[in-house]
């Protein structure tokens, strides 16, 4: 038995041995504008635009642009169909090798229900990607699935004011060859105003913990969260 838990040990030291960790810590900005605006019926339109600048703002990090089709299917539950296009810089202590773009579509799920005077809303997102690697003079895409669940709890303090909390993880599809399961998650939490009827601010923290290098590095990415919300 003390010869098994030896051996045991051993093998466990040189797994840990084997996924040694390195660690980036960057501080970024994301100013973000997410709007739901409907168009006829039960169908309605998403817009989305996000710029994410590294040291706060200084230098780029990524700027996506999210549209999509939205169907209400009753009430505090609606599906969407839509696109995604971001374009990546080289940042941070661990950089890319070189800037590159994404092509992504997406189907999502999106479940809203009130308890007491608070929002809860559960997202539940499939995406299609097709990410730019470049060799040389030549540009291929690597196609990658990825699923993400997303929960997120709002509650009123005073007035138009609230409290705003999220968990967002994202995990790589059985076609990501090479790639981990764990992509990143993203955990949220801000102060939030009700503008009007149709329209909120939050201003906010984010922690993005992404997995880089097939697992062996991660970003620990400190964001600074600016977001307007509209269903105009």
């Amino acid at each position: 038995m003390r010869r098994m838990l030896l051996v045991l040990a051993a093998s466990l030291e040189a797994v840990l041995a084997q996924n040694v960790r390195t660690a980036d810590n960057n501080f970024n900005g994301w100013y973000i504008y997410s709007g739901d605006h409907p168009v006829k019926g039960k169908f309605g339109v998403h817009l989305e635009g996000q710029l994410r600048r590294h040291n706060l703002i200084t230098r780029g990090q990524q700027w996506q642009l999210r549209p999509a089709i939205n169907y209400n299917v009753k009430p505090g539950i609606m599906i969407s169909s839509g696109y995604a296009f971001t374009a990546t810089h080289r940042y941070g202590g661990l950089p890319a090798d070189y800037p590159f773009n994404e092509h992504r579509l997406y189907q999502q799920l999106s479940v809203k229900k009130k308890i007491s005077k608070s929002t809860v809303e559960n997202r539940f997102r499939l995406e299609q990607r097709w990410l730019e690697r470049k060799n040389g003079g030549e540009t291929s895409w690597k196609y990658q699935d990825r699923f993400r669940y997303f929960i997120k709890g709002s509650i009123p303090i005073k007035g138009k004011w609230y409290l705003a909390s999220y968990n967002e993880i994202f995990i790589n599809g059985r076609r990501a060859t090479g790639a981990k399961l764990f992509d990143q998650n993203r955990a949220y939490a801000a102060l939030g105003a009700t503008l009007n009827k149709t329209t909120r601010v939050e201003v906010g923290y984010l922690q993005q913990t992404l997995s880089r290098f097939n697992g062996r590095a991660f970003e620990y990415n400190h964001t600074f969260a600016l977001a307007l919300f509209s269903t105009r």
